[in-house]
């Protein structure tokens, strides 16, 4: 009763067909955002994951690890299975998930393990 009716239109008279474009230039930042998170962020962590999955697989005897608890330790005894056993002090052996490895050791940085 006290309002007045209101009557949709297009916005200055713009015709219906750069609606298109206009659309895509509102996207196009989110885009080049995604973009480069891709190739900054997701594409390297995708590419360590791997090399350490790899790593994981072809672990041998006599390899040092550091467990995702921190417990430093040298691959004693390797299975086919899930489960690797690592001597973490002299004769002291504890077995360990392979998914619980978080990082494999270059032997010319690191310290026996029994040292």
């Amino acid at each position: 009763m006290f309002i007045p009716s209101a009557y949709a239109q297009v916005a200055g008279g713009a015709s219906s067909g750069s609606d298109g474009i206009a659309i895509a230039m509102q996207f196009f930042p989110f885009i080049l955002l995604f973009v480069g998170f891709y190739f900054l962020m997701i594409r390297p962590q995708q590419r360590r994951a791997r090399e350490l999955r790899n790593a994981i697989d072809a672990l041998k005897k006599n390899d040092q690890v550091i467990t995702s608890g921190g417990i430093l330790g040298k691959v004693s005894k390797t299975t086919d299975g899930n489960y690797v056993e690592l001597e973490i002090a002299p004769n002291v052996k504890i077995q360990v998930a392979r998914a619980a490895i978080t990082e494999i050791l270059s032997p010319t940085t690191a310290k026996p393990a029994n040292d």
